[in-house]
């Protein structure tokens, strides 16, 4: 008789089963509807979110789109945070470059120190001395500013990052003009009735170095009054990334800034080719020549590679830029020098000079 009674009640249960009136499964959360072309209103697929969008209940026709700073989970059921990105002080490249700068900072203030110390030599009183301090200093700040690109972007890191970088690498390489300007200037006052005489000193080199800077400044100035840099972040480049970076602001501006310096870079190297060939008891003109052709090879390789990079590289690029081309003008013009203060003293003479000139 149970058997009999459980048998009554299953048939009466099919009996009273409502019948489906679909013919598509319910979409999940992470999928949306999507109506099949000439079929009823009921027949659907089921088509997940894209990168970015959610849905957060079943059968639901469109998906959400995650605010700016969240990203789509796997299910694409619910928005989470982006992972936040940007060249830090703990970050492997970033830790290899601030030492590198670190280095090199340390390394030209140890040049500094030699050039102080010997300053009375022939070696370090030719081609005047004081632009070799100015040069030596703002390479020191060269190496120092390129530590403003490491480290979460501010408003102030942002302000200050550019206009540092420009105006210090626009003194650095006005000191390596005045430095040739200056040979040129004493070769051609050593000619007899010469009217180059009355330029000889520091008048002229002080002059143009001031000039050059001041240029630059207005430069800068400009562009912080029309559009400053800023913080910003970039979604686009990496999947479920937000790229904390410093805006340039006005694109122009910046190429102004770097365009003023490689002019002046490229001025430079010109009168530097051409002096190479004066008498010059300590080869600085050729050393100044080899060095802007560094100088200028690493920007010119530099721009192309820094529009094609994104993110926490393209930030490392320009940090290397930087170290890299006052690297080179540290190496070219001053290590040369110091092996003969330091290794070859009895080059470090008056006679040996004026020896070597007359050979010339």
């Amino acid at each position: 008789m149970r058997d009999m009674f459980l048998q009554i009640v299953r048939e009466d249960q099919d009996v009273i089963q409502i019948p489906r009136s679909v013919c598509s499964e319910s979409c999940p959360p992470g999928f949306r509807k999507v109506l099949q072309k000439y079929r009823p209103i009921c027949c659907y697929d089921c088509s997940p979110c894209p990168d970015g969008e959610i849905t957060h209940f079943s059968d639901m026709e469109n998906c959400i789109t995650c605010p700016r700073d969240q990203w789509s989970n796997e299910r694409r059921d619910a928005c989470i945070p982006r992972i936040k990105e940007f060249l830090a002080y703990d970050d492997p490249l970033g830790a290899v470059l601030s030492s590198i700068a670190s280095f090199f900072f340390i390394l030209t203030a140890g040049v500094l120190g030699i050039f102080i110390k010997y300053r009375k030599t022939p070696l370090v009183k030719a081609n005047n001395r004081n632009l070799s301090y100015t040069l030596l200093l703002s390479l020191m700040l060269c190496f120092l500013c390129s530590l403003l690109f490491i480290g979460r972007p501010s408003k102030t890191s942002c302000l200050l990052q550019q206009t540092c970088f420009g105006i210090i690498f626009t003194i650095a390489v006005s000191s390596v003009l005045g430095k040739t300007i200056t040979l040129i200037i004493a070769f051609k006052a050593t000619k007899p009735g010469s009217k180059f005489r009355k330029w000889v000193g520091t008048r002229v080199s002080s002059c143009l170095l001031l000039l050059c800077t001041l240029v630059q400044v207005l430069v800068c100035t400009m562009w912080l009054i029309h559009s400053s840099p800023f913080p910003d972040i970039d979604t686009t480049s990496e999947t479920g990334k937000m790229i904390l970076q410093c805006n340039e602001g006005s694109v122009i501006g910046f190429y102004s800034v770097v365009g003023y310096m490689g002019l002046l870079a490229l001025l430079s190297f010109v009168v530097a080719s051409i002096a190479r060939k004066l008498p010059d008891s300590f080869n600085e003109a050729q050393l100044i020549t080899f060095s802007m052709l560094v100088f200028c090879s690493v920007w010119i390789a530099f721009i192309p590679a820094y529009m094609n990079t994104k993110g926490r590289y393209m930030v490392a690029m320009e940090i290397f830029a930087i170290l890299s081309s006052s690297a080179g003008l540290l190496g070219c013009i001053f290590i040369p020098k110091c092996y003969i203060i330091i290794l070859r003293p009895e080059r470090n003479t008056k006679q040996y000079l004026m020896r070597k000139h007359t050979k010339t």
